[in-house]
């Protein structure tokens, strides 16, 4: 396992994207800003597409595979430390980067789910999705989540998400974690690494 370390994400890379955070002006209405963002949560799905992979291969067992997807979790999901003096620029991209973690913990669930039990029954994800929000309406979140691992397991056994299904869900948690399970669909189909610097 120390070569793995290397091959899908390291505590390095995370901190050069909270720095790069910490440095520019960051506006979630202005396009390289919110590039920047979906970069960072783009690269943490990477990471677990490669894990994913990594398994599909036989290049890791299971119990691997899933220690591996907990490390990179331990990383992408812990507290970020923002060195910026000033306490409400901090305090700002302190929530853009928590909303890119809330992002990721769905996909961090159906990575797991799908190793430990492979794709949910075949439906429509668009199914997935509208059984969530409903979830999330009638404030049972775990519903929720679950629904939503659910999709995520059919996204990485290949089926399409459509993201115009977000236009019908009010903004929320379900919200969030369908944005996360986009960047996993563009991870699955092109696993490529995205480049810190510009």
């Amino acid at each position: 396992m120390a070569d793995a370390e290397e091959t899908y994400y390291t505590e390095d890379r995370w901190q050069n994207w909270l720095a790069r955070v910490e440095t520019e002006e960051i506006d979630p209405e202005n396009e390289d800003s919110a590039r920047l963002l979906l970069n960072l949560q783009d690269d943490a799905a990477i990471a677990v597409a490669k894990i994913i992979s990594a398994f599909e291969e036989g290049r890791l067992e299971a119990e691997e595979a899933v220690e591996e997807l907990d490390r990179v979790r331990s990383i992408v999901l812990s507290e970020p430390d923002l060195s910026i003096e000033n306490d409400t620029a901090r305090e700002d991209k302190a929530i853009l980067v928590d909303g890119v973690q809330t992002s990721l913990v769905c996909v961090f669930y159906a990575a797991e789910e799908y190793i430990a039990a492979g794709p949910a029954e075949e439906a429509p994800i668009a199914e997935y999705v509208e059984a969530a929000a409903a979830a999330e309406a009638d404030d049972d979140m775990d519903a929720a989540l679950g629904y939503l691992v659910q999709a995520g397991t059919r996204i990485i056994a290949g089926d399409d998400l459509d993201m115009s299904v977000v236009e019908e869900i009010e903004y929320g948690l379900v919200s969030e974690w369908v944005n996360g399970l986009d960047s996993l669909q563009s991870a699955m189909s092109d696993p490529e690494v995205v480049e810190e610097e510009d």
